[in-house]
């Protein structure tokens, strides 16, 4: 698997690199900024980018912004976004305008090796991977209908959805029988008026309406 770093500290780059590429990842191009990423992509078409939130000359969401260019010009191209802190604003914005290939974790997280290529590889395969921490503080906030309507195990297992996590790393997770995390889901699909449609799209609908009340 090919992938595309973007991170301006040298440091957490140089560890990036040395990281994928004891196992067994090939890395074209590692670069400090959101213009250099765009290059990068443009010029090696790897099959996901690890790309930094905030980035020079601005320091704000300039990652955030190039990682929704990739999605829109190469939806062949995975992201795994890095923030240092906590930015649920931007994990919403990206998981809003694509249910597929994102990805948003603390810079903390990469210390858990194997956590952090497991989301790496879950994204590059399709999936989604939001940082326990950001479905947290979610959680936290959304109490508004339909969400209310959910009850506490079924908020859990719409939070480790939303980690993107399969019905087996659920019911991994809460220790119980997958048949049980199949109950839960099917009735959180049936609280938040969600369409009759494919199992995986009803996954994605249900995460947004987690993520953004008013999608």
């Amino acid at each position: 698997m090919r992938v595309v770093i973007a991170e301006d500290s040298v440091l957490l780059r140089a560890g990036l690199i040395k990281l994928l590429e004891t196992s067994g990842f090939e890395v074209p191009a590692a670069v400090g900024d959101a213009d250099a990423l765009l290059a990068a992509v443009e010029e090696h078409r790897p099959d996901a980018a690890i790309v930094d939130v905030r980035m020079p000359p601005g320091f704000s969401d300039e990652g955030v912004k190039a990682a929704l260019m990739i999605r829109r010009e190469r939806p062949g191209v995975a992201v795994l976004l890095l923030s240092q802190y906590v930015e649920e604003r931007y994990a919403a914005e990206l998981l809003s305008a694509h249910t597929s290939g994102i990805g948003y974790l603390l810079k903390d997280r990469v210390a858990d090796v194997s956590a952090f290529l497991d989301a790496l590889r879950r994204v590059a395969s399709g999936g989604t991977a939001l940082d326990p921490e950001v479905v947290s503080q979610l959680l936290l906030r959304r109490h508004s209908d339909p969400l209310e309507r959910l009850t506490p195990r079924e908020r859990e297992v719409l939070g480790l959805m939303a980690e993107g996590r399969s019905n087996a790393g659920i019911a991994a997770a809460l220790v119980v029988s997958e048949s049980a995390v199949a109950k839960h889901i099917n009735s959180i699909f049936a609280k938040l008026d969600l369409p009759h449609a494919g199992a995986d799209h009803r996954r994605v609908l249900a995460v947004l309406r987690f993520l953004d009340g008013d999608t």
